[in-house]
């Protein structure tokens, strides 16, 4: 390939010229779609992920970096795959991937999500975060055996991305971004490299398997010595590629695990082939003993069967968790000015806040916005599980990721990038797909400290039979180490919390953290918040009273400039109350949790908020609270009440459903609202609740939950606001609106995207029988392992047929998870 092929993008595979990525190198599957313009020409990428790193990489005028990449002359792969990895620490490159979070040990710490290529084991997840956990400057490295994602967290100021990725290569593992391009190709590349490998062993056993037939058929002295010898090399021949090629990966990462002076998984099977192939050589050189070339090369063929079937039951299981990254497109339809007829094809990343849009029938809404013209139909259901499109008109929200589907909109973007809400969703899945959960850590430290047993058993087994026969003895050493394999044992609980993930993302309902759907199963209490959790947070005013001097027009107007910042359904429904009407002026803007808010307006204090707060103010008694079901907001200032908004809401579709269910598994529900009692009492009536609790403030809701937990309770919250932040931290397991604020979804261990409660109440159903599949699952592992280790033992399992067991048994709790799948599809 010539150096001018290089800089526009083509290169050569298997003999034909096909268009190469300029930012990462890989092919550019079906037609050009993206380009980047960098140094003058155009370059063609293979994604819109890679076209936005290189147009950041463009914009900051560091062009100057692949200059660079491109003089360097082609050198030997180093530690890392040969990438320069302090590309990654630059600020552009981090910008689509890696944000600042909060941590206990720092403040302004940086987080990741990655991909980590070779994960095969509980061992390797243990040896990543052992590893690299160690490096100055990590607080912590969470990795996921089922997703092979990692979530890294770092100081800034001690640690560098490079340095975490080198880590990650030193002991022969990659790591990547997670970007959707990147993703695809690995899972590719590890279907190919998986399906190649069995192709081999399975092309070895056959072949091998002809020339042992005839030793297998022949009577005695009816083969020679040197057909048999012939025979004999023709299989070690034939075994050799089998072994050195289809079966590397075990020996490799056995080494790589010993090095590390750990037992992985993958010892006893390299112990076993290793064994088995290394006496039949020397049976094969001395012409003395027998050989086991066809038992090595079926069991190899049957170990890569099982390990590749169950490598795609495992991607299909994660695909449907990551098609969110796949919906965003990659240009937008700009309009040059508004109102305007002339539009501009922009890439995504370069929309700001203000823009103006067009999106045509059929096409994604590239951006959090509101239509300012047509009307049309969108179809969400890919972001909050609903299957009916949903009507939108001018002045409504739609969000970035949904599809339009029946006319042109226009609309005007209000978030962008990581500000949008599929960027929020995107990052809780990135945070439930790099977390274990207690009872998967706890399975992988049973199946380490099995691996060490079995191979101490395996050794005082064969010291037994050379002792009783010493030409079994071989066999039978192979039989155990293979035979019992605790494979099935680590994959049994991850497989089916990963499947059950992407089914309740399905429905709408996001896990956020990987004890939640463990707990969520096991749950004995739930406490639901009222506004904007069983009712929909649609709130109106419903009258108004005046209680003082003031017009109405002045009164709503004062309530709106307090509420301006607020983002509570009920300062919603006041600020819609007051209409267009210009905001009196206030300062020293204040929110009381729980309590409402006050500010400063021309020397006095105002207050909005529950009665007892407002009259605190000035002194003033208490004034009686109306009876009905609407929600009473009082206004006043120093020197007494102001007026009275009485505010009513609707109920959450699908409530009377969620609670029935709970009712039947015996699922005790409570009310816990910061309303006056009237309302909440006509709720509960209305739901049929029979523990409800009026005015709790935050404090008085954690206490009630805390006192819960300490009688035995697993508590399952419910909540949207900010006030719900702390209770729902204190649960043990909690589920916050998706259209509720960030702070909550933070705190929330689920969150229902969908507008109704029927994906929770599928998600209830779904937790109880992922638990079970989870149960069934380690009890198959636990007690195929008891009743395979005695026969093999006794000598009675040879080791192609512990190959196929160990197999059978990985790939059976594989299947079994799946199931969830189908379940959720009837």
């Amino acid at each position: 390939m010539s150096a001018s092929d290089q800089q526009v993008g083509f290169t050569i595979f298997n003999g034909v010229n096909v268009v190469q990525c300029y930012h990462c190198g890989l092919p550019v599957d079906g037609a050009l779609r993206y380009r980047v313009r960098i140094d003058g020409q155009d370059r063609p990428m293979c994604c819109a992920g890679c076209a936005a790193v290189a147009e950041a990489i463009s914009s900051g005028g560091l062009e100057q970096f692949y200059r660079h990449r491109d003089a360097l002359p082609e050198a030997a792969p180093e530690a890392g795959g040969g990438r320069d990895l302090s590309v990654y620490d630059l600020p552009e490159v981090q910008a689509d991937f890696v944000r600042s979070v909060a941590h206990a040990q720092c403040a302004d710490a940086r987080e990741a999500l990655l991909i980590i290529e070779g994960i095969r084991c509980a061992a390797c997840v243990w040896l990543n975060e052992q590893h690299v956990g160690r490096l100055p400057g990590v607080l912590t490295l969470d990795i996921n055996y089922a997703t092979r994602r990692a979530r890294v967290v770092w100081d800034p100021a001690r640690a560098t991305l490079s340095a975490i990725l080198q880590a990650v290569a030193d002991i022969g593992y990659q790591a990547w971004p997670n970007d959707r391009a990147h993703a695809e190709s690995v899972a590719r590349n590890e279907r190919r490299d998986a399906l190649w490998r069995l192709a081999v062993a399975g092309l070895g056993m056959m072949q091998v398997m002809m020339y042992a037939w005839p030793a297998y058929v022949a009577g005695e002295l009816e083969l020679s010595d040197s057909i048999a010898a012939l025979m004999r090399w023709a299989s070690l021949v034939l075994t050799a590629p089998v072994v050195f090629y289809s079966a590397a990966p075990f020996f490799s990462r056995a080494w790589r695990d010993l090095m590390a002076r750990r037992v992985g998984m993958d010892l006893p099977v390299a112990l076993g082939v290793g064994c088995a192939f290394a006496a039949s050589l020397w049976a094969t050189v001395t012409r003395s003993g027998e050989v086991y070339f066809d038992s090595v090369t079926m069991f190899v063929f049957l170990l890569l069967a099982g390990r590749y079937l169950e490598l795609v039951a495992r991607q299909h299981a994660v695909r449907g968790v990551e098609n969110l990254a796949q919906v965003m497109p990659a240009l937008a339809q700009r309009f040059t000015a508004w109102p305007a007829t002339a539009t501009e094809a922009v890439p995504v990343v370069r929309l700001v806040v203000g823009d103006h849009v067009v999106v045509a029938a059929g096409e994604v809404i590239p951006a959090d916005g509101r239509l300012v013209d047509g009307r049309s139909e969108v179809d969400e259901s890919l972001l909050t599980g609903e299957s009916k499109p949903q009507a939108r008109g001018v002045g409504d929200r739609v969000v970035g990721g949904s599809l339009n589907i029946a006319s042109p909109v226009v609309l005007e973007v209000e978030q962008v990038g990581d500000a949008t809400r599929l960027a929020a969703i995107r990052r809780l899945i990135g945070r439930a797909s790099a977390s274990r959960p207690d009872v998967v850590q706890f399975a992988d430290r049973i199946a380490l400290h099995f691996v060490s047993a079995l191979i101490v058993l395996a050794c005082i087994t064969a010291a037994v039979w050379l002792w009783i026969e010493p030409a079994r003895a071989l066999w039978v050493f192979v039989s155990v180490l293979v035979v019992s394999c605790p494979c099935a044992l680590s994959l049994a609980t991850p497989a089916a919390l990963t499947v059950a993930t992407g089914v309740l993302s399905k429905s709408g309902l996001l896990v956020t953290r990987a004890h939640a759907i463990e707990t969520l199963a096991r749950v004995t209490h739930v406490v639901f918040d009222k506004t904007g959790t069983l009712t929909t947070g649609d709130m109106h005013v419903q009258a108004f009273v005046p209680l003082g001097e003031v017009s109405a027009a002045d009164a709503q107007a004062l309530a709106a400039a307090l509420e301006q910042h607020s983002t509570h359904p009920i300062a919603r429904a006041l600020r819609q109350a007051a209409g267009d009407a210009p905001l009196p002026a206030v300062s020293a803007l204040e929110a009381v949790t729980g309590q409402g808010v006050q500010a400063q307006h021309q020397g006095r204090t105002l207050r909005l908020g529950r009665a007892d707060f407002v009259c605190a103010a000035s002194g003033c008694a208490l004034p009686d609270v109306p009876d009905g079901a609407a929600t009473p907001v009082w206004l006043g200032d120093n020197e007494g009440l102001i007026a009275r908004f009485d505010l009513i809401d609707t109920v959450r579709s699908g409530a009377p459903e969620l609670l029935a269910r709970l009712r039947e598994r015996a699922i005790t529900v409570t009310l816990l609202s910061g309303d006056a009692p009237a309302p909440v009492a006509a709720l509960a009536n209305e739901l049929g609740i029979a523990d409800a609790h009026a005015r709790m403030s935050p404090e008085a809701k954690r206490a009630f939950i805390e006192a819960l937990q300490a009688n035995g309770a697993v508590v399952a919250m419910l909540g949207d606001g900010v006030n719900d932040a702390p209770v729902l931290a204190q649960a043990q397991v909690s589920v916050a609106m998706g259209s509720g604020t960030e702070l909550a979804r933070a705190q929330g261990d689920m969150v229902l995207l969908s507008a109704g409660f029927a994906a929770l109440t599928r998600g209830f159903d779904t937790a109880q029988a992922t638990l079970a599949v989870v149960r069934q699952n380690l009890r198959w592992a636990f007690a195929y392992n008891m009743l395979a280790i005695p026969p093999a033992m006794f000598g009675w399992i040879t080791p192609w047929m512990a190959g196929v067991g160990m197999s059978l048994s990985s790939l059976a709790v594989v299947l079994n998870a799946l199931r969830l799948q189908r379940r959720s599809d009837r």
